[in-house]
């Protein structure tokens, strides 16, 4: 078994493939527990390793309460493949997410005449009871089954040996060696101890017998297994290994039929469908020009046998938009001119020059990737509408695979040595992503634990040695498997943790190996709020959608040159905000390059500032070759997109349309495999042949290595192009709409509710406060202010909101015992109402709401109706700090004044506010304080850490070098009210202060707590 049984096998696949093969095995059987989970990394790695792999699984057998037995079903050829793929998806399918039972009767599900089965009895049961059982598994296998005789050098091995010879003469069944390999490597035996502890949930301590008694469950070198079992159990594993013919290869997907109607070919009903939707794009129908282009594509499409996908993104996006769902494609053949005209996406394709051969070739053995983005609050109908379409049997997401990072793995590999619980959650936060795989000394001196001690020095040894390892499968964010025959016949499927979903055993990795079919139906939440701001706009019964967007609006790109982006989707980090200034655009294509530039890929291979000086007049434009301008023109001559790279690497280091596409299979799988230095190779040596300059190959490979991080092709680029435009253009023409929906679609983007209140306040947008009187559910527009909605009251249900609401349409509340007994609320309904301030209008300030609160429902029922005779106490308002700390803690956002209006006057002149920053001159020493609200260490950023700091007067960004975060560690990182001394750094756009050294002013905000986003 691999580590894809989950907190057992102590290997990967491939660490397993790798080690048989140095040890001259011929074939390997992957027999993970009720799973096949990680049946294709095993496949590719045997298939580089040039051994055989048998497929199989095995299966906990529930003889009775005291007894069970381990059962290994061995695949001899395809139909056995199916039918234990179908025999483990009942199984699952049968049970909670992560677990199985299997007893006899269960046993006898399996399909007649499938698979080998290899019996591995327990020692500690006598001989009728081995016989009987024997006898009971032979009624499922006939002839088919074996035992097994595990041999790990226990004192009653020979004894064991001996019994099971009697028991196979006795029963007639032939015997054969199974070693029960766990490991690759005896010295995993400390890891596979904690991986045990970890899954008993107990401390090693505490195991006992369940632990191992010594490391012989690894792979045994060829010598070691003739020495331990007899020559004729090896050759019954041989005679086993023999029978196994089957391989992954053998695969085959098909596309569901469903999509084309009876009596029609799929080519011919999407030429019809494309039709259909080129006479809505285009009155009158497309031109000559047009009506070509769809010629193209629709035969290359013909050749390649995909109208069936197409067809099936078509139904799709058809079903959302029956239903009112706002969705936007995007991928690799989204914005062709079939799906714009199909609907799949809304990007025009004459605002576009992206040629459809880029994505789709015939080199190409594989579909397109469409990826389709819907409102992330309604994207659970378009699942189960492919549930209930196409059925369990041939949908399916697909599964992620959830390894251990850092901070899980120093959890659970110290909760099972034992260590301290609050040393270890410590240790724990004090370690991030950008740490790397090894934890340093000094952040385990930063919490009082000793580098040298042998403990400490184990614990991490173990720790590094988890990183990576599988923990559990997810779901994937949206991938779905659709197909025309059973899809449990190419893949266990099982259930979710989420009710009424199930996923695959295969995650996005291994469907691209095996060829299958993957549509992405991810969820957006800039959509969801777009389409509550059209709701908004739509006003006397006439609609106002997408289209009625005016393109191409000055002041909508004024406001983002400015960068005045605040909740604009894709443009709105710190470095965006850096970078529209910079660039300016002023035209949709525009907007496609800066979503795109601020990337892993142009960061990486310095391509950035080329482009910008270019952009700018301060160099010239120039193409490397005469060749690669059909490439680099559209950006100035220096590659910006995925697909330019890939072009490029046809046009400069003479690649095929095939090998082009190996590059881009590289830099996906790169993170994984590690597998681009052979590209690299290939790339600069092509382009040094043809007579580019080797440090502009270099620099191309480069950008390769940062597409490989986080690769962003020219499409997916202008399919958020579109959206950034639309909510821009709408946070700049309406903003107390667009404040409401991104408030009503909450948690989405990167501010909290909090900024995004302040940002439209400070652009004239009145916001009225909480109040049972007035406020709906959702935030509404009230004499174009904006009404905060009950939505925001922590701890307030949305039935109980609704309460509310129906009993105020009867009539507004005369105090709070009528709203109390009008809308049927608990005690605490009321007391969360208090706390948000929401019972102002009838009970005055917050302390008398929270005592009437308290009081009311503190009557018994018989005596509700009754007025109160006893008068209120005489409550002292709370001051205006204890009211907005009680504000942020209630709602997450307060309308009183900023907390550092507040706090200005205990801090000393010299730390200024944001707009005085705003003030200086470049160069200039400065000092700042605020709130944290943000802090973040891209990749790409060479150790350096951004901060953003909030103030009554707006947003300071910080730049902090590696050196200071290294100095000052423990301040970056958990401060919440931060000062800072620097130096002010501005080019009269955009301004940013470089710290030098920070001050942490946390104990100042007392009991406040302010909502953060922390290290995206």
């Amino acid at each position: 078994m691999s580590n894809f049984t989950f907190l057992r096998g102590a290997s990967h696949p491939e660490e397993l493939v790798r080690r048989a093969r140095e040890l001259g095995y011929a074939a390997l059987a992957l027999c993970d527990e009720c799973s096949l989970a990680g049946a294709v990394r095993a496949h590719g790695a045997a298939r580089e390793a040039g051994i055989r792999l048998l497929l199989g699984s095995q299966f906990r057998l529930q003889f009775d309460a005291m007894h069970s037995a381990v059962l290994v079903l061995l695949v001899r050829q395809r139909d056995d493949y199916a039918a234990l793929c179908r025999f483990i998806t009942a199984l699952r399918r049968a049970c909670a997410k992560g677990s199985y039972q299997l007893d006899l009767p269960g046993l006898r599900s399996l399909r007649a005449g499938a698979c080998l089965g290899v019996l591995c009895l327990p020692r500690r049961a006598d001989d009728a009871m081995l016989r009987g059982w024997v006898d009971a598994v032979r009624e499922t296998f006939g002839e088919r089954l074996w035992l097994g005789v595990e041999l790990h050098r226990a004192f009653d091995d020979a004894h064991w040996e001996q019994r099971l010879r009697a028991l196979s003469r006795q029963c007639g069944v032939p015997l054969a060696a199974c070693p029960d390999v766990q490991m690759h490597a005896a010295s995993r035996q400390p890891l596979h101890d904690v991986l045990c502890a970890i899954r008993l949930r107990r401390s090693l301590a505490q195991c006992g017998l369940e632990l191992q008694p010594n490391a012989e469950r690894c792979l045994q070198d060829q010598p070691r297994l003739r020495r331990r079992y007899a020559p004729d159990l090896l050759a019954g594993a041989a005679t086993l290994a023999q029978a196994c013919s089957f391989s992954l290869d053998e695969l085959r997907y098909n596309y569901p039929h469903e999509v084309v109607p009876a009596g029609m070919q799929a080519d011919d009903y999407l030429r019809q469908r494309v039709y259909e939707g080129a006479q809505r794009r285009w009155r009158g129908g497309p031109d000559a020009a047009m009506r070509r282009l769809i010629e193209h594509e629709l035969t290359l499409i013909r050749e390649l046998r995909y109208a069936h996908y197409f067809l099936t993104v078509d139904d799709i996006v058809a079903f959302a938009r029956s239903r009112g769902i706002l969705c936007q494609g995007r991928g690799s053949a989204a914005n062709s001119v079939v799906c714009w005209c199909l609907g799949v996406t809304e990007v025009d394709p004459a605002r576009m020059q992206v040629l459809f051969e880029r994505f789709i070739s015939r080199e190409r053995n594989e579909p397109p990737d469409i990826d389709i983005d819907f409102e992330h609050e309604r994207r659970e109908e378009v699942i189960q509408y492919l549930y209930a379409r196409y059925g369990r049997e041939r949908a399916a997401l697909t599964a992620s695979v959830i390894t251990y990072r850092a901070r899980s793995a120093i959890r659970d590999v110290g909760k099972a040595l034992g260590h301290d619980p609050e040393v270890i959650e410590r240790l724990a936060r004090n370690v991030h992503w950008w740490d790397g795989r090894g934890i340093a000394a000094a952040r385990l001196l930063e919490v009082g634990l000793d580098p040298q001690d042998l403990g400490v020095r184990q614990w991490m040894a173990l720790v590094r040695s988890l990183l990576g390892f599988p923990r559990h499968l997810s779901q994937h964010s949206g991938g779905f498997v659709l197909t025309g025959d059973a899809l449990h016949d190419l893949v266990p499927i099982e259930n979710a943790a989420m009710p009424g979903r199930t996923v695959i055993e295969w995650d996005k990795d291994d469907l691209d190996a095996m060829g299958m079919l993957k549509v992405d139906i991810l969820a957006l939440g800039m959509l969801t709020a777009i389409r509550k701001t059209l709701a908004l706009l739509s006003r006397d019964g006439a609609p106002f959608t997408l289209q009625d967007i005016p393109a191409e609006d000055p002041a909508t790109y004024d406001m983002l040159c400015a960068a005045d982006s605040v909740g604009v989707f894709q443009v709105e980090s710190r470095a965006q905000q850096n970078m529209l200034p910079r660039l300016r655009p002023r035209c949709f294509y525009d907007l496609v390059v800066e979503v795109a530039i601020v990337r892993p890929g142009p960061i990486q291979g310095g391509m950035v500032h080329p482009y910008l000086r270019r952009r700018q007049g301060l160099e010239p434009v120039h193409y490397p070759g005469a060749a690669l301008r059909q490439a680099l023109e559209r950006t100035l001559g220096v590659p910006v997109f995925q697909e330019q790279v890939m072009q490029i690497s046809m046009l400069a280091a003479g690649f095929s349309p095939g090998q082009a596409d190996g590059l881009r299979r590289a830099m996906a799988a790169w993170r994984r495999k590690g597998s681009l230095q052979v590209w690299k190779d290939r790339l600069v040596s092509g382009m040094v042949e043809r007579g580019y300059a080797p440090d502009f190959a270099e620099q191309i490979f480069s950008q390769v290595q940062g597409f490989s991080e986080y690769g962003f092709p020219e499409s997916h680029a202008a399919s958020f192009a579109l959206l950034v435009y639309a909510s821009a253009w709408l946070k700049r023409h309406h903003p107390a709409e667009f404040l409401a929906a991104m408030l009503n679609s909450q948690p989405l983007g990167f501010y909290t509710p909090s900024q995004l209140v302040q940002d439209a306040r400070r652009h004239g947008v009145r916001v009225l406060p909480l109040d049972v009187q007035h406020s709906a559910w959702d935030c509404t527009l009230e004499h174009e202010a904006v009404r905060l909605g009950l939505r925001l009251v922590r701890g307030l249900g949305r039935e109980a909101a609704l309460r509310v609401m129906r009993a105020r349409d009867a009539g507004p509340f005369a105090d709070i015992a009528d709203l109390e007994r009008r809308a049927a609320l608990r005690g605490a309904d009321m007391r969360v109402l208090a706390s948000a301030d929401a019972l102002r209008s009838l009970a005055g300030h917050r302390r008398r709401q929270v005592w009437q609160a308290a009081a009311v429902h503190a009557l018994p029922p018989l005596l509700r109706q009754a007025a109160a005779s006893e008068p209120d106490p005489d409550l002292a308002a709370p001051s205006e700090g204890e009211d907005i700390v009680f504000d942020h803690a209630s709602t997450g956002l307060s309308l009183r004044r900023h907390p550092l209006a507040l706090l200005r006057a205990q801090l000393h002149p010299r730390w200024l506010s944001a707009a005085q920053l705003a003030l200086l001159a470049h160069g200039a020493l400065a000092r700042a304080c605020g709130l944290v609200t943000l802090r973040q260490q891209p990749q790409t950023a060479r150790g350096t850490t951004f901060l953003s700091l909030e103030d009554e007067t707006g947003v300071v960004q910080v730049i902090c070098w590696k050196g200071l975060r290294q100095r000052q560690r423990q301040i970056l990182v958990h401060a919440r009210l931060l000062a800072v001394a620097g130096r002010w750094q501005s080019d009269g756009r955009v301004g940013s202060l470089l710290a030098e050294r920070l001050f942490d002013f946390t104990p100042l905000l007392g009991r406040l707590r302010i909502e953060q986003r922390g290290f995206h």
